[in-house]
């Protein structure tokens, strides 16, 4: 595996914002904490703060998100290591500030917690100021608002930074469970004989909220459920579950079956696709009047692939629906003939895989009914079960970032994949159907799944679905 030097400081664009506040503070406070961090920590915004002032708001963030358990000496540690610029970022001498404050390091890793329109600013700045030479980047998501965008994004900030010094962060890549995904089917030999058109009949992936868009009426309506949640997220554990071994011990391995997938996803079209809103969005603060956004999607996928061919993949996302959860279901094929003759469930036989709220791994199995008569039912094996007690993805992303660790993060020629499996989809091209708050949204999602259904649906209950 590649060796390269760890970053010498953090840099993070948007220190007093609500990112920062929630997930950036609490992941350096772990870094400090696991990790032994100990590098400048230089926070930059407009805001006409103060380095106490910033402080302060640090210290509020770990009391509210960084656990309970936090020991006085591990939050003055990370304090003392923090500094601050607060500089408008189209202003130069903002930039030249910062590298003042950088002193001798020469490979900082520079977080952009910024909306996408300052990127480019940001990276300009930092390469005229002399800030990018030897420094990495790190930017949130969305990656553009299509493909096109996505590519100018690319363009422009290969300009200041290589690509292999460009992170593209998809927190949803640093989730444990996430992760575990691979290697359960890596690390199994078992699975992998299974894993291919023979003996898998179908998959599902649901990411269910049971909330709505709350405060985010406003980004929302300019998003919608596909490019927010479908694009990244779902095509990311997509990629995980049926990508190929990465094969050699280069760190791009991974990525690099993850792009061969992606490419070998056939571009959606509308036939293949529901949209929904649910009842009431239309009058959250920053939704548009008549908005045909939506709120919840179900897709049919095919991927053109001699592991995968003809094996119909079914993403479903939504909010307002009657449960907060994400789980994969893998439905194996039913055996050649029922050799006892009974009338067996087609989606009977099946693997689930739990990444939120709780975590677990389950085989569902049918085994035989006490009695004479040679009769069974589907039961469930949990294989694996634990609370969410795990380390935050930010932490992981933000260490791995430092130690020029990518494998978790986006690959321009990955997010490109990505846009082209949905760009046909994107915009106004199908109804938006009404579902009421509670439900598993608009019926028209049945008729989707047909005969590969029913939609198995997640509940709150650890290790049931």
């Amino acid at each position: 595996m590649t060796v390269t030097s760890p970053s010498d400081a953090i840099v993070f664009f948007g220190a007093t914002g609500d990112l920062a506040h929630k997930q950036i503070f609490p992941a350096l406070l772990g870094l400090v904490r696991d990790e032994g961090l100990n590098v400048p920590i230089i926070g930059v915004a407009k805001a006409g703060w103060t380095l106490d002032q910033l402080k302060a708001r640090a210290r509020d963030s770990v009391e509210q998100h960084g656990g309970k358990d936090t020991k006085p000496e591990v939050l003055q540690r990370m304090l003392d290591l923090l500094r601050y610029v607060d500089g408008d970022y189209g202003d130069e001498s903002t930039f030249v500030e910062l590298r003042a404050r950088l002193g001798p390091a020469q490979r900082p890793l520079h977080y952009l917690a910024v909306p996408p329109s300052l990127f480019g600013t940001v990276a300009k700045g930092l390469a005229n100021s002399g800030s990018a030479a030897g420094g990495r980047l790190v930017i949130e998501k969305p990656f553009g608002h299509d493909r096109a965008t996505a590519r100018a994004l690319g363009r422009l900030l290969s300009q200041y930074f290589p690509e292999e010094n460009i992170f593209r962060i998809d927190h949803y890549l640093g989730k444990e469970p996430v992760q575990n995904i691979v290697y359960t089917r890596f690390a199994n030999s078992m699975f992998e004989p299974l894993w291919n058109r023979e003996y898998i009949s179908s998959i599902q992936i649901t990411m269910a909220e049971d909330f709505g868009v709350q405060d985010r009426g406003a980004f929302y309506d300019e998003t919608g459920a596909i490019r927010d949640v479908v694009q990244n997220h779902m095509l990311q554990v997509l990629a995980q579950l049926t990508m190929d071994p990465p094969t050699g011990e280069e760190s791009e391995a991974v990525r690099d079956q993850k792009s061969a997938l992606l490419k070998a996803v056939r571009p959606l079209d509308s036939s293949h696709v529901v949209r929904g809103q649910y009842v009431g969005y239309q009058s959250v603060p920053g939704v548009r009047a008549g908005s045909n956004i939506e709120t919840f999607v179900a897709l049919k996928l095919y991927i053109d692939s001699w592991r995968w061919a003809h094996v119909p993949i079914y993403i479903r996302v939504g909010k307002m629906l009657p449960v907060t959860a994400t789980e994969v279901m893998v439905h194996f094929r039913r055996p050649p003939r029922e050799t006892f003759e009974e009338l067996v469930p087609a989606s009977s036989g099946h693997m689930r895989m739990r990444i939120s709220p709780d975590v677990s791994i389950a085989m569902g199995v049918r085994v035989k009914l006490p009695g004479e008569r040679m009769v069974g039912e589907d039961v469930e094996m949990i294989l694996t079960e634990y609370a969410p007690n795990l380390r935050p993805p930010y932490q992981r992303l933000l260490g791995d970032a430092m130690r020029g660790v990518s494998e978790l993060f986006g690959r321009d020629d990955i997010v490109d994949a990505q846009w082209r499996i949905v760009e046909a989809i994107l915009g106004n091209v199908t109804p938006v159907y009404p579902y009421a708050p509670g439900t598993w949204g608009p019926s028209e999602a049945e008729a989707l799944i047909g005969g590969d259904g029913p939609w198995r649906n997640p509940n709150n209950v650890t290790g049931a679905s």
